[in-house]
């Protein structure tokens, strides 16, 4: 079980705000696995404000340790799993407007769709967690 995952859209923020690769998120991805990381996260936003889609493929062939994808359901986000097939998939529930993510999702309200895409991560052979509110 991966007991520190390090997410790394803040780097990647930085480095859009510099214009090039620096910091070079990949290099930053292997080496906060040597310093002892079990695994790297990102969370792809539709307006590539901090990891692009580039990245997470460039991330794929190059991380060691788990590789998680976190994001909100939508068709971009369950392609992006189905072409990384990264070890872990996280379904948030902020939609692509929203800065950040704030709440978890009301798995009463949501537990068939949640079941679908699931079902389907499944397929893809690919681990999923979810984010809950834990009132629900």
């Amino acid at each position: 079980m991966t007991k520190l995952s390090v997410n790394i859209n803040k780097i990647a923020t930085l480095r859009n705000a510099r214009g090039h690769n620096n910091p070079d998120l990949v290099q930053v991805a292997l080496d906060a696995e040597r310093f002892g990381a079990q695994g790297i996260t990102v969370h792809p936003r539709p307006d590539e404000r901090h990891i692009r889609y580039n990245d997470v493929f460039a991330l794929k062939d190059q991380v060691t340790t788990e590789f998680n994808i976190e994001g909100y359901p939508d068709k971009r986000y369950m392609e992006i799993i189905r072409l990384a097939k990264p070890a872990q998939a996280t379904l948030v529930p902020d939609p692509p407007e929203a800065i950040t993510s704030n709440t978890g999702w009301d798995t009463i309200q949501h537990k068939e769709m949640l079941k679908d895409l699931i079902s389907e991560l499944h397929s893809y052979g690919v681990r999923t967690s979810i984010f809950i509110n834990p009132e629900s």
